[in-house]
């Protein structure tokens, strides 16, 4: 399963840059202009991260069987954070780049903002329908002129995942229509379930695994959190920001959740031991909750609609115009992000499709996961995803969000600080951030 905070294997962006960070013997990155290994084939290179899954689902070797003449050419670096701020210097000199780059979700406001010139308008490529994706996935890649620079490779839409045996034990339902009906249309019923919970909690369960996880799945559900539609931003006064920090801060306030951080040894361990009751789960963290709760939870845990459509994750596909092979390389980026192939992806590695056009292909209309009760997750996952809002992402999107969970909600969390301490602290440490 594929998520830059899961698994950072990242795409490679020079040549020099990146010697011996090559996978498996393959040539870093940089466009080749030309023919590829004197085969009279056109090589052309694409720069991911993560173990992004389209090599691992086949499609590069099914583009290939299906265009002779192209042969392509996957790089990569270690992480994230050396990744993006490469990719920033590379299109500013226009070297060293690959044909095709891959952009994180968190990163394309200000990809599409500041560096839209440089990259090829995807939107008028051959093959490449507005329609077919979803409205607020291709407006995050569109700039103020009506060029679209980068197409969607997947999204995170979210539901709830829940533990049935602790739900039984503390005397809630376990059908997922019933638990979804607990909370459906409010975050305030999600906490007052949480509540409920507690009173007849098994010994050394929470409902909750994380404030910090929780609150990103409330603003996750917001069109206008952290900007506003100038660019301004607002997430001091946002009431999207404070409906999640308040719901965040009574889960971690009244012990409602197990003090946890996500991705983290101890996450993992609650998982194995069993020791919380929910978690906020985009589509493609159910692998990863079958990886760590292990055996010993296969038909235990469940999914059910999140209160409201809720978003996290995603990437998309850009074209450098610096590459000597735009024209082959757009059609290759439009043919990877095309629905059949999102529902490949989707088949093969659990990345969700960005195109709602797959949404009725048999890959995800029928997909269930024997792991969690054959819940039918391609249904699931589709009627959220269709009902997430057009959410505005800026620029330091990433570096606000993180800040509000690791320095603001985790003290709340973990350290028993107040709301409002947690509040000022997250505020001191984005405003330094930020420069303001």
């Amino acid at each position: 399963m594929r998520r830059t905070v899961i698994l950072a294997v990242v795409a490679a962006l020079g040549a020099g840059l990146l010697a011996g960070c090559a996978e498996d013997g393959e040539e870093t990155a940089g466009s080749s202009g030309g023919n590829g290994g004197g085969k009279g084939r056109t090589t052309l290179t694409v720069g991911v991260f993560g173990a992004f899954g389209l090599k691992e689902a086949g499609l590069y070797d099914e583009y290939m069987k299906l265009n002779k003449h192209i042969e392509i050419k996957q790089t990569s670096i270690e992480r994230n954070e050396n990744y993006y701020p490469q990719l920033l210097t590379h299109l500013g000199t226009g070297s060293g780049l690959a044909d095709i780059q891959a952009v994180e979700v968190n990163n394309i406001a200000e990809i599409t903002a500041t560096q839209a010139d440089k990259l090829v308008d995807l939107g008028s490529t051959e093959g490449v329908s507005k329609d077919a994706f979803l409205p607020w996935k291709w407006a995050q890649a569109t700039s103020r002129d009506g060029k679209t620079v980068g197409l969607g490779t997947d999204i995170g839409p979210q539901g709830i995942c829940y533990r049935k045996d602790l739900f039984a034990e503390a005397g809630l339902p376990t059908d997922r229509e019933a638990v979804g009906r607990l909370w459906a249309g409010d975050w305030g019923k999600y906490l007052a379930a949480g509540r409920q919970f507690k009173a007849e909690a098994p010994k050394g369960t929470a409902f909750a695994d994380s404030a910090s996880g929780i609150m990103a799945a409330v603003t996750g559900s917001s069109a206008k959190r952290f900007y506003d539609e100038n660019g301004e931003v607002v997430y001091k006064t946002s009431p999207a920001v404070k409906e999640a920090w308040d719901i965040a801060a009574a889960f971690a306030t009244e012990g409602l959740t197990g003090r946890l951080q996500q991705f983290t040894p101890a996450w993992d361990q609650g998982y194995a031991n069993g020791t919380f009751a929910t978690v906020s789960c985009p589509a493609w963290m159910l692998g990863y909750i079958q990886d760590k709760s292990g055996a010993a939870g296969k038909g235990k845990w469940d999914v059910a609609p999140a209160p409201k459509p809720s978003n996290w994750g995603g990437s998309f596909l850009v074209v450098p115009k610096a590459g000597g092979n735009t024209t082959e390389a757009a059609k290759l980026a439009a043919w990877l992000t095309a629905p059949e192939q999102q529902a490949k992806l989707f088949e093969k590695r659990g990345s969700f499709p960005s195109a709602k056009a797959a949404y009725s292909l048999p890959a995800v209309s029928g997909a269930t996961h024997d792991y969690f009760g054959g819940a039918p997750i391609g249904e699931i996952f589709s009627r959220a995803a269709e009902g997430i809002p057009v959410t505005i992402v800026g620029p330091k999107d990433l570096v606000i969000a993180q800040n509000l969970a690791d320095i603001g909600m985790l003290q709340v969390d973990q350290k028993g600080r107040s709301s409002e301490e947690g509040w000022k602290a997250a505020v001191k440490a984005i405003d330094n951030a930020l420069d303001q």
